[in-house]
């Protein structure tokens, strides 16, 4: 197979394209993640420190509570009063041993990995890709995926247009955007170290305690500020547009919604080019006004529906008035004939 430095250099390649059409400038960018069903089964999950399957281990426990070994009915009803039965430190799937078990959007539980993107907030450019564990947490993969969405944008900003201007903000990143799942004292600190100013919806919390935590509390307050004012609103409703955008073409039209490759490695390298396709569908709009080449030809037909429309509206126009005014039909058609019958005159010679 072809190796992750290679479909690293692919998506590279396509960003530099995208900065070079000034479809990239890099000060604000957006964070947001979702989960992709791993290609792994829970039902073939087996444990990590003895390698006995669900049902085993079920059947040993059960033994232990003095449960008859032959009910399974019994097995199932003492398993749904345990907590916590399915941990990643417990468990793992032998086929793909790096998915990790969580829940799903839909609520089912499953093994999964996490796809985690970078958006220019001001073009809806995907900058960086992020893969991880299904069970990994938003704040914390925030950081690595900002860092890399640094990097990208810096190894961009030498790029010009065709005009000779260069388009990517010359100091690179310096505004992160993202929604309340990815708020936190660490992560408002964290980007605040970095000199990265915070757009992050904040829940409700209630009252807070900050005894100890100054800079934490500067942080968070600093963040609340900038979202409540008119950019932070601002941008917060252009995530939808940027971000959630980008996740249906990747991964509801882009086909997709479940992966069938395995391991961490192969995963990224998907979504690597996922991501790359979908950068290139945006250079193709701005180009040549379609994404695809499905919409093209849409609108190729769109484009001869309306002149057969315009044509037969022509014609319906003619017809009414053709009905009208009859007499002066025919004089006009027999005026025509007789100009097409009636040989060219000639001068005399003076």
């Amino acid at each position: 197979m072809i190796d992750g430095e290679t479909h690293q250099r692919i998506f590279t390649w396509v960003l530099e394209r995208l900065a070079q059409a000034g479809l990239i400038k890099g000060k604000t960018i957006g964070v947001d993640s979702t989960t992709l069903e791993a290609n792994a089964a829970m039902k073939s999950i087996v444990r990590r420190d003895t390698g006995e399957s669900y049902m085993t281990y079920l059947k040993r426990l059960a033994e232990a509570e003095g449960i008859d070994a032959k009910d399974a009915a019994a097995w199932l009803r003492m398993d749904r009063k345990r907590k916590k039965k399915t941990s990643n430190e417990d468990w793992k799937n032998p086929s793909d041993e790096e998915a990790e078990i969580t829940k799903l959007k839909d609520g089912r539980t499953a093994l999964a990995y996490k796809a985690e993107n970078a958006v220019d907030m001001q073009t809806g450019a995907i900058v960086a890709v992020t893969t991880h564990g299904g069970a990994a947490s938003d704040t914390a993969t925030v950081k690595e995926t900002v860092i890399d969405a640094a990097i990208a944008v810096a190894d961009l900003i030498v790029e010009k247009t065709p005009e000779g201007e260069y388009e990517v903000h010359p100091d690179g990143v310096q505004e992160v955007v993202a929604d309340k799942g990815y708020h936190s004292n660490e992560v408002a600190l964290g980007l605040a170290e970095m000199e990265v100013r915070t757009y992050i919806a904040e829940p409700d919390r209630g009252p807070r305690n900050w005894n100890g935590k100054a800079a934490e509390k500067a942080a968070v307050y600093g963040n609340r500020r900038r979202i409540q004012g008119d950019r932070g609103k601002g941008l917060q409703r252009q995530r939808g547009e940027r971000i959630e955008r980008n996740f249906a073409h990747q991964f509801d039209t882009g086909g997709l919604d479940r992966l069938y490759v395995r391991g961490k490695e192969n995963v990224h390298k998907k979504f690597l080019i996922q991501a790359a396709a979908c950068n290139l569908a945006l250079l193709m709009r701005s180009t040549y006004g379609s994404g695809k080449p499905r919409a093209a030809h849409n609108g190729v037909v769109d484009a001869i529906l309306t002149i057969l429309a315009v044509i037969k509206a022509i014609e319906d126009i003619f017809a009414t008035w053709s009905a009208n005014s009859p007499g002066e039909v025919r004089v006009f058609r027999r005026s025509e004939r007789c100009r097409q019958l009636s040989p060219p005159s000639r001068k005399r010679p003076v």
